[in-house]
């Protein structure tokens, strides 16, 4: 229960005389919505006080929880839908009858529970969903909703062509799938504090993208994701959501720039001689491109004229040879680079790194983050260029701990093309999801483009500020929730869902490739 505060939202005095709730609204002719002993079954409560439109004071006559949904009847617009979203319980225990009561001594306490409802509204004649425009009538019961007017009202549709089966609306048996094609459209986030699960989540959206032959990458900088090839544990409780283990090995192409640390993945290579200056100064980390770019378009053609196919060691031996100290920046990056060896005589098309209906994961583990960063940046903006002319399926970049390739503060290389994506991507079907736990560190640019929401714990005040920034339509309620949830349920917003819902995700079908590490056994 919320803590009991004195500017709190519910009248004190209108509870005090509950039990003469009527009074009032009689003498003004209002009228009272039931007479004693017609109330509906599954009643939960009374409206009272003064009410309005929006939201409403009810009292708590059965068991009710904070976040569950009920229906309110309204004299003119029929059944009204709304949603528990604060709860109370008043009591007569004064601090010293309390400290009587720890000296043994019986009392007799008087108490009444108290819930402020949200309204939520109705569907009109043309399926639009409307609040009401008159104040509900003080006096009238207030039931449990059902299921089918909860699917009417909120607008949950069921589409198994389209739809993503992401779990159940926490507390009942009705399915939420997220739209596919709003999600490539528009963008999706999903946020959670480190443990949340967050992982877990994108692992049950990747599998539905699988099942439905979305084209999908994976920027995956830990190695999870080659986990969506194993069969899960089948349990009774995967069960109750429809759920069997199943692998996804014949629908996932693995590539990583260091197979040596990730021995299942194929090799990740670019080809020196099909890269032009840009792109070359595109894998770097250097600021003044414009002196750099003349260098090293010179250089270039220098070798092409003699030497078709080139390194990157013939490419700075004739930097070198030019012995231009403004060169200096530029022969180190190149240096950095030949290190880390990413190129090679043969490298990876982009057909072979993209293929439609399938789900491509870059695995990034042991990759050092600053050339990580150089790699996302390289791909991404060939897929968006390819997206451009249609050259590439139209497809979801699925991208792990965000906040380190489109960082808030300071700039990582590839944070350019994330914000182009994020801004531009939906008009060539181009979509992007994030993932991270540090939702303040985010580029608000590519956050606020995220209208699909996935939102787990969070406890962090600049994280949990930052949500409620970006996601509309979130009451206090659900604010003061985001802090408690329990791991495995999520408030999703967007992807064809028009209200805050509180979701209980589904098992995996998969098996979790982000289990944390356990120091004892």
């Amino acid at each position: 229960m919320d803590g009991m505060q004195s500017n709190s939202d519910f009248d004190e005095e209108t509870v005090e005389n509950l039990d003469a709730v009527h009074e009032d609204e009689e003498a003004e002719g209002f009228g009272t919505a039931y007479e004693t002993g017609d109330m509906p079954h599954g009643m939960v409560g009374i409206v009272y006080g003064d009410v309005g439109t929006s939201e409403l004071k009810c009292s708590v006559t059965a068991p009710l929880e904070k976040g569950e949904y009920v229906t309110i009847k309204h004299q003119t617009c029929g059944e009204i839908l709304g949603q528990v979203d604060k709860m109370e319980r008043k009591t007569d225990l004064s601090l010293d009858k309390a400290i009587q009561m720890s000296q043994g001594e019986e009392m007799d306490i008087q108490e009444k529970v108290l819930a402020m409802v949200n309204v939520i509204g109705y569907r009109d004649d043309r399926g639009l969903l409307q609040t009401p425009k008159v104040p509900f009538k003080a006096g009238t019961p207030v039931t449990r909703a059902e299921d089918s007017l909860i699917t009417e009202v909120i607008g949950i549709r069921h589409n198994d062509k389209t739809g993503a089966y992401i779990g159940m609306l926490n507390g009942h048996d009705v399915q939420i799938q997220l739209d596919i094609n709003e999600m490539v459209q528009k963008h999706v986030s999903v946020l959670a504090k480190t443990g949340g699960g967050k992982s877990y989540m994108t692992g049950v959206l990747v599998e539905e993208l699988i099942k439905h032959d979305v084209t999908v990458l994976v920027i995956d900088p830990h190695g999870e994701y080659g986990s969506l090839r194993d069969a899960g544990e089948s349990s009774d409780y995967a069960a109750r959501f429809g759920i069997s283990p199943k692998g996804y090995g014949g629908k996932i192409i693995e590539f990583s720039p260091d197979t040596k640390v990730n021995s299942s993945a194929q090799p990740l290579k670019f080809t020196l001689s099909n890269l032009d200056a840009r792109d070359i100064l595109a894998l770097t980390n250097i600021k003044n491109m414009r002196q750099a770019l003349t260098s090293l378009k010179n250089a270039i053609e220098m070798l092409r004229a003699n030497k078709p196919d080139y390194s990157l060691q013939d490419l700075i031996r004739t930097l070198e040879a030019q012995e231009d100290s403004k060169n200096d920046n530029l022969l180190h990056e190149l240096q950095y680079l030949n290190e880390i060896d990413i190129f090679a005589d043969r490298g990876t098309k982009l057909d072979e790194l993209i293929s439609k209906g399938k789900t491509t994961i870059l695995n990034l583990r042991g990759s050092p983050p600053d050339i990580a960063q150089l790699i996302v940046n390289r791909i991404m903006t060939s897929l968006f260029e390819m997206r451009k002319i249609n050259a590439i399926p139209p497809m979801l970049i699925v991208t792990e701990e965000a906040h380190n390739y489109c960082p808030q503060q300071g700039q990582a290389s590839c944070s350019k093309i994330m914000r182009t994506i994020a801004s531009e991507g939906r008009k060539f079907g181009l979509g992007l999801v994030i993932i991270t736990q540090r939702a303040a560190k985010v580029d608000k640019n590519v956050l606020s483009q995220c209208n699909t929401q996935v939102i787990l714990k969070i406890t962090n005040p600049n994280d949990l500020k930052a949500v409620i920034s970006s996601v509309e339509g979130l009451t206090t309620g659900v604010t003061e929730e985001i802090q408690q949830l329990p791991i495995g349920i999520a408030i999703v917003c967007g992807g064809g869902v028009q209200v805050p819902l509180f979701v209980r995700v589904r098992p995996r079908e998969t098996r979790h490739g982000g289990e944390s590490v356990k120091v004892i056994e």
